[in-house]
């Protein structure tokens, strides 16, 4: 059945394809193109540099008015990441609009990582950190990275 949800990633899937945003991947796991698997590549020259971020993004067929459910599946640790993986980003929330596709929207995750929002935290001690001890939080994020490497 050819929704208007599902035409729309398609076109997602193809854009995405053919014009991939640098450090990022994602698409459809199996044969549901409702819910997808993408990666992202920590930005190089960054306490992110060299990793590989896993995470899924459920879309209903209210998409694009409404954004998907976006998670990370591997262990994270960032001000404005829920220890369940969940983002607290604005345009996940209420900055939505339909003119977001999957790969701005997986550009902006890429973009958070290095650029967070302590003021609205997720996660309070890398919220702390980031903001009074630099050296231990980019320390914990080098940890995080290495754990990427062997995650499944």
């Amino acid at each position: 059945m050819s929704t208007p949800a599902r035409k729309r990633l398609m076109r997602d899937f193809k854009r995405l394809m053919q014009d991939p945003p640098a450090g990022i991947s994602g698409a459809p796991q199996d044969n549901n193109i409702m819910l997808w698997n993408a990666v992202i590549f920590g930005p190089d020259d960054t306490p992110w540099d060299g990793g590989t971020f896993k995470m899924t993004l459920q879309f209903t067929e209210d998409y694009p008015n409404k954004p998907p459910t976006v998670r990370f599946v591997c262990r994270m640790f960032h001000p404005n990441i829920y220890a369940d993986g969940s983002i607290c980003l604005d345009i996940l929330q209420n900055q939505w609009s339909p003119i977001y596709d999957v790969a701005a929207i997986l550009t902006s995750i890429q973009s958070l990582l290095c650029d967070p929002n302590p003021n609205s935290p997720a996660n309070s001690e890398a919220s702390r950190l980031f903001s009074e001890n630099k050296r231990e939080y980019n320390r914990k994020i080098r940890e995080i990275v290495e754990q990427s490497w062997t995650m499944d």
